[in-house]
């Protein structure tokens, strides 16, 4: 006779709420600070411009990720409650349209009709919202917009990526300061995508090269900017 055990997984995607907000707060908490030091140093300004411009890209930036990201996963939030309440509604009103709803998504997905409709039956015996809210809606505990939690990550993540290459600017003397930032950015930004990556369950490689890619193109683009504008000036 067998026994039936349970056990527990963890899988990456119950990280990628955080994890999305996390990644992209501290990549471009590094890539935009860095971008801004490095474009106000090729133009030849003093280390107090350079710092001033960077304190100002980490307070700004913390604060405007935060706000983006706490409106953004708001309006999914209000979309997602508005669903809710539109289940619940077409439950109570018509169940066995429903019902019938929900069989026909199991059908769809392989079960044969005798048996998706059992299925239906007795998730929708024991929590008929929930089983529509997630076969039918594609919403679940794990992908729930929670807006707090993103802009909160988010802004923490950035701040902690613009201090790297601010504090790496504030200590090296004033001659080798571009590359300085340009070398340890370009170190942090393959950390960052190798943590990504190795939280998320993906390939080191690709994470880490999607990362210092753009990250290097970016301070590419900021420096040239700035070097062109500081011999204008």
């Amino acid at each position: 006779m067998s026994r039936l055990h349970t056990h527990t997984e963890r899988h990456a995607f119950e990280r990628i709420g955080w994890l999305r907000a996390a990644v992209l707060g501290a990549n471009d908490g590094i890539v935009s600070t860095a971008s801004l030091i490095l474009g106000v140093a090729a133009a030849e300004a003093s280390r107090g411009s350079i710092l001033t411009a960077g304190i100002a890209a980490l307070v700004g930036g913390a604060m405007s990720m935060a706000a983006g990201e706490y409106v953004s996963v708001s309006s999914q939030s209000d979309t997602e409650a508005a669903d809710m309440e539109r289940e619940k509604r077409e439950l109570k009103e018509d169940p066995e349209a429903e019902l019938e709803e929900l069989t026909g998504i199991y059908v769809q997905r392989g079960l044969q009709p005798a048996l998706a409709l059992e299925v239906a039956r007795q998730l929708t015996a024991h929590d008929p919202l929930k089983a529509h809210l997630r076969d039918e809606l594609g919403i679940s505990e794990v992908h729930v917009a929670r807006p707090v939690q993103a802009a909160v990550t988010s802004a923490a993540t950035f701040a902690v990526g613009a201090a790297l290459p601010l504090l790496v600017a504030a200590l090296v003397p004033t001659e080798s300061l571009i590359t300085a930032v340009s070398v340890s950015t370009l170190a942090f930004l393959a950390l960052l995508g190798a943590a990504g990556a190795k939280t998320g369950g993906a390939k080191l490689g690709a994470g880490i090269f999607r990362v210092t890619f753009w990250g290097a193109l970016a301070m590419a683009v900021t420096a040239l900017i700035g070097k062109l504008t500081g011999t204008v000036v």
